[in-house]
């Protein structure tokens, strides 16, 4: 075969590969179309198992294949094992001018005498091996193995880009998979904090001020809640929210739950920020849904005297939320369970996702604290700062 024949052979393999998404119709055009074209009798193609260290037989011309996209008796040998597996290691092709001489020749369907092995690699990553044989010794050249590597490199390129191409669409569907999921919980969350057991409770305090002639507070408290609510609809798109109005919020939310559960605990919060941090964003729909798991906990233990002590520390790339949480240690079993307890969303699964979706590295810890006078527990949240 002349240059100008082995030229074409490599124009028409480079054609017929586009297109093709499939490694092992890759494979098989590359055994039928291509090795069949070099005047071969006997070839088989063998891509790497990285997870278990072996060599599997994908696809094949002559004896090995006796008809269609099929595999006669397919075996598997392991990195190492035999000259495919050698050369799989190395990465170095060889030509075997007598196998019957080399003591890792590994017989598959029948004695051939003559064998070149090559692998399919591109930019130090090998993929698998082209493996022919002959029954002639002496039978494959220098001239073979430029136009095998030749080969070989189309076939890995093709075979990279269509796993680079596979890998992201996994990427792409597994994060729209977890945007998907993410939404689920912000309109969970939402319907928890609009629920009608949380809505009435608090609507029934406001009528009961104005019942009392107690206009002032009523006026107040409708107003704090208006903002509530307008604050959560303001915010169930977006990614960020400004940690001013996550404050605010704060705020809102937990003098609500004091008017609804009778000032069954009280709270402070504190920021406190570096110099030259004028202001902080953070990923939103993670602190409420983490001081409405403490509230409803707590008030779910009946715990007495209950306060909370909230502290924001802002740097230029996190901010951090510290909680004291402590009460009065009671060893009573006495509990309130609200009605829609079990539908609060979990704020360890926000951190899941926002981390999974986002590169934001979110960090928690909780100290449990339980001592002779007081119980409860200190929590730590680091969230990045997002301005």
């Amino acid at each position: 075969m002349n240059a100008e024949q082995f030229s074409d052979i490599l124009v028409y393999f480079s054609e017929s590969l586009l297109g093709k998404e499939n490694e092992e119709d890759i494979l098989w055009d590359l055994a039928k179309n291509c090795i069949a074209k070099l005047g071969f009798v006997d070839c088989v193609i063998y891509l790497i198992d990285r997870d278990n260290k072996m060599l599997v037989q994908k696809a094949a011309y002559g004896p090995k294949n006796p008809k269609d996209n099929s595999l006669y008796n397919p075996v598997e040998i392991a990195l190492g094992e035999g000259i495919t597996g050698h050369v799989a290691l190395t990465g170095v092709s060889e030509i075997i001018k007598d196998t019957s001489k080399d003591l890792r020749y590994i017989e598959d369907d029948e004695l051939r005498l003559s064998e070149i092995c090559v692998p399919i690699s591109h930019e130090g990553t090998i993929y698998g091996i082209i493996d022919c044989e002959h029954p002639k010794k002496n039978f494959f050249t220098k001239k073979h193995l430029k136009m095998l590597s030749a080969i070989a490199s189309i076939c890995a390129i093709k075979i990279k880009s269509v796993r680079v191409n596979r890998a992201l669409l996994s990427k792409q569907n597994r994060l729209l998979r977890l945007k998907e999921e993410m939404v689920e919980l912000k309109l969970k969350a939402l319907n928890s904090q609009l629920n009608p057991h949380f809505v009435f409770n608090a609507l029934n305090a406001i009528q009961s001020f104005i019942a009392s002639e107690k206009k002032k507070q009523a006026l107040e408290y409708l107003s704090i809640f208006s903002k509530l609510i307008r604050f959560y609809l303001k915010h169930l798109d977006k990614e960020t929210v400004n940690l001013k109005d996550e404050v605010d919020m704060l705020h809102w939310y937990l003098e609500l739950q004091k008017l609804r559960y009778n000032d069954k605990f009280e709270y402070t919060i504190m920021v406190e920020k570096e110099e030259k941090v004028p202001s902080a964003a953070i990923p939103s729909f993670v602190i409420q849904t983490l001081f409405e798991n403490i509230v409803e906990r707590s008030i779910f233990h009946q715990h007495k005297n209950q306060r909370l002590d909230i502290t924001f520390l802002v740097k230029e790339n996190t901010v951090t939320l510290h909680i004291k949480y402590r009460h009065e240690s009671d060893n009573s079993n006495t509990s309130y369970s609200p009605g829609y307890r079990e539908n609060i969303v979990q704020w360890e699964d926000q951190i899941r996702l926002l981390n999974a979706i986002k590169p934001y590295k979110i960090e928690k810890e909780i100290v449990l604290i339980d001592d002779a006078d007081l119980s409860g527990s200190n929590i730590s949240l680091k969230l990045p700062n997002l301005i």
